[in-house]
């Protein structure tokens, strides 16, 4: 099956993702043109007590420029931002990103659904909301959210999950615009709009 094409009006895109979530971004970020004019916010669960390696990373694998997001960072086209270890990751009008020490969500801060909740309340139907392997239930209400705005939705199929419980959990939620491989999910995001020369 060849995964299909993105509307061309999708400005951001947001990634969760738990165990297994390095392998799994590993496979579709370097798929992403470097010419892309979407923003994509990732939230991958990493322990609390310890530093981010997620920027170190993946700036070596991506043609994007990747980056740890800072609050109040205004929200730049064709940049990859990860949220830093033990904050919540929020979209706020702008757009910008902010970052949030709220309660854990899902025993998880970073959370998924933080971030895709806000994302849907700014972006609406321009933002695609991406579901990876993980081991909790975290992100489901937040691509509901990501729908229920008007926006593209995906899950990784649960066969190819490393850690099924996330996508499964999302399944349950929602019925998502696309169930995909990774490989599928790279192919997607290779479709997103570039600037044109």
């Amino acid at each position: 099956m060849i995964a299909p094409a993105l509307p061309a009006d999708i400005d951001a895109v947001v990634l969760g993702a738990s165990a297994g979530g390095v392998h799994a971004l590993s496979v579709v970020l370097p798929a992403v043109p470097a010419a892309v004019t979407a923003s994509i916010m990732i939230v991958v669960h990493v322990p609390r007590d310890r530093p981010s390696f997620l920027k170190d990373v993946f700036m070596r694998k991506c043609a994007l420029e990747v980056r740890e997001a800072e609050d109040k960072e205004p929200i730049a086209p064709g940049t990859v931002y990860f949220a830093p270890t033990n904050y919540h990751l929020l979209v706020e009008q702008g757009p910008e990103l902010a970052l949030s020490m709220d309660d854990l969500v899902h025993h998880s801060r970073p959370s998924i659904d933080v971030l895709f909740e806000s994302a849907a309340e700014v972006y609406g139907p321009r933002l695609l909301g991406i579901i990876l392997t993980g081991a909790n239930e975290d992100g489901a209400a937040g691509l509901r959210a990501v729908q229920a705005a008007g926006g593209v939705t995906v899950v990784q199929s649960p066969q190819t999950a490393h850690s099924p419980p996330m996508v499964l959990a999302a399944l349950r939620e929602i019925r998502p615009d696309h169930v995909l491989s990774l490989e599928q999910i790279a192919e997607l995001l290779g479709t997103l709009k570039v600037r044109t020369p």
